[in-house]
């Protein structure tokens, strides 16, 4: 089977960098794993790649949808695995490289077989959360699906949403239906990277630097214009990104800009704490210390061995 590379890590790991280090060395095509750089004009705060970064090596699944628009783990996999027989149709190799854990994990197991979403539903269980709270539609969901409730706060209005809506529609409780996975795997020999700070106190400064090089760069005034280009609201996936929702509630006058730095970094570091417990439940990905020095030649002698290993050990790694 053909390699398909997967770059996994923490948000302010060094990815996209790395990517683009992977790419001087061998012949690939990146295939982003965010999904918040699937939204168009969303660029301070999700970090994309620079424009030189993407003008040297192809990128996929970048800017494909409006803000106003939802993507989710299904579309991924399914756009992905087009991707990926096109860049091998090509002869060069998938990079899929990001951060979003559910993505991955989708790509290599499969996802359950849930309903598609449902607009005359959802919009139901809105206007119920308007009049009741999202608290007693948690309590609503407890009765009729306790494993999930059990893991969702009571304020977790996007979530409890979807496991109310799957009742509604299939008559069946979600934690039911997440154990049955459907798809077939996907024809490539996946060689897992995972990058993990040996120190996380590196990684939290680093997050700090980041958001504050956001906020300097004029990430407010990006959802300030996204919101005068767009008919947005705050419980849209978009705006729920980390980042754009405490910028949002800045421009409500929520709270002051410096609030916002603080609450934009400590999310930041919740996001990447989530990832970083994704990718020990990772199935065997080789690890890298995203600070170490000599990162770049390490992952590169990591990948020259493994490709050449699959190509019967000929050549020097380079197909």
């Amino acid at each position: 089977m053909p390699p398909a590379i997967l770059l996994m890590g923490p948000t302010a790991g060094g990815k996209t960098a790395l990517a683009v280090e992977i790419a001087r060395r061998f012949p690939v095509e990146i295939i982003s794993v965010d999904s918040a750089q699937v939204y168009r004009g969303m660029d301070l705060g999700t970090a994309k790649p620079a424009a030189a970064e993407r003008a040297a090596v192809p990128h996929h699944l970048i800017d494909i949808i409006d803000p106003t628009e939802s993507y989710s783990a299904a579309q991924f996999r399914a756009d992905a695995a087009r991707l990926m027989r096109e860049v091998t149709g090509r002869g060069r190799i998938p990079l899929l490289a990001g951060g979003t854990m559910l993505y991955f994990k989708a790509l290599r197991e499969g996802l359950s077989n849930l309903p598609q979403a449902d607009a005359a539903v959802r919009a139901a269980i809105e206007a119920e959360a308007g009049e009741k709270g999202w608290p007693a539609l948690h309590a609503e969901l407890a009765g009729i699906d306790a494993p999930t409730a059990a893991r969702l706060k009571p304020g977790d209005a996007q979530r409890i949403q979807r496991a109310l809506e799957v009742f509604r529609v299939t008559g069946k409780p979600l934690s039911a239906l997440q154990g049955a996975r459907v798809a077939a795997p996907l024809p490539y020999r996946f060689v897992p990277l995972a990058l993990a700070p040996a120190e996380r106190a590196l990684l939290h400064r680093r997050i700090e630097l980041r958001f504050e090089a956001m906020l300097a760069a004029g990430l407010v005034e990006e959802v300030a214009g996204l919101r005068r280009n767009y008919a947005l609201n705050p419980r849209l996936p978009s705006m729920r990104c980390v980042g754009y929702r405490q910028a949002w509630e800045h421009l409500e006058a929520a709270y002051d800009r410096a609030t916002l730095r603080e609450r934009g970094i400590y999310a930041t570091r919740q996001l990447a704490k989530r990832q970083l417990t994704w990718l020990r439940a990772m199935p065997e990905p080789k690890l890298f210390d995203c600070f170490a020095p000599e990162l770049a030649g390490q992952v590169i002698g990591h990948l020259a061995r493994q490709i050449s290993a699959a190509n019967g050990g000929a050549g020097n790694g380079t197909p």
